[in-house]
C-alpha cells in the first residue's frame, strides 16, 4: 500500500491519538488508561522533545505513527484497518537509516503480531519485565545494523 511518510503536524494531532488508542487497545486488550487530553499533551508536547515522530498517511487520513531517536523506537502504532499492508514496514525501515545502527524497543508479550513483525525485521529479545504503566509483562528487543 503506498503510504506518505510525514513529520508529525499537531493539524493530525486528535486522529494520531484516536488511531493509536484504538490501535494499542487492540492489541493489549485493555483499555487506554490516560485520558485523550492527556495523551494529546503527551503527543503534542512531551513525545517531540524526546523523538522524531512520524505520520503514515494514506489518501490524507492517519494509517500510522511512529517514534523514535537514534537508539530507540519509543512508539509504533498501525491504523486497525491498515494493519499488514507495509505501513509499519515503512516506518521501521526509516527508523532504522535514522538510527545510529542500533535501536531497543519494547512491546507487551500479549501482542504477538508485534513480535512476529520486530524478529521478522531482526530484533531480538534482550529482556524481559513489567515496568510499563499498564502493568503487563513486556519484551526489550534489539535491533543491530549488520
Amino acid at each position: 500500500m503506498k503510504a506518505d511518510i510525514i513529520p508529525f503536524d499537531s493539524q493530525y494531532a486528535e486522529e494520531t491519538v484516536t488511531m493509536w488508542r484504538k490501535s494499542k487497545e487492540q492489541a493489549i486488550g485493555q483499555r487506554e488508561i490516560h485520558s485523550v487530553e492527556s495523551h494529546l499533551y503527551f503527543l503534542n508536547h512531551i513525545l517531540p522533545k524526546q523523538c522524531q515522530i512520524d505520520l503514515a498517511l494514506v489518501d490524507g487520513k492517519v494509517a500510522g505513527m511512529a517514534a523514535y531517536n537514534e537508539t530507540e523506537i519509543s512508539q509504533l502504532y498501525i491504523h486497525v484497518d491498515y494493519q499488514g499492508l507495509g505501513i509499519g514496514q515503512m516506518l521501521l525501515d526509516k527508523a532504522k537509516a535514522n538510527s545510529s545502527g542500533r535501536l531497543t524497543l519494547y512491546t507487551f508479550e500479549v501482542n504477538r503480531n508485534a513480535q512476529r513483525f520486530y524478529e521478522k525485521n531482526g530484533f531480538v529479545v534482550i529482556g524481559r519485565g513489567h515496568e510499563n504503566e499498564e502493568n503487563l509483562p513486556d519484551i526489550q528487543y534489539e535491533w543491530r545494523m549488520t
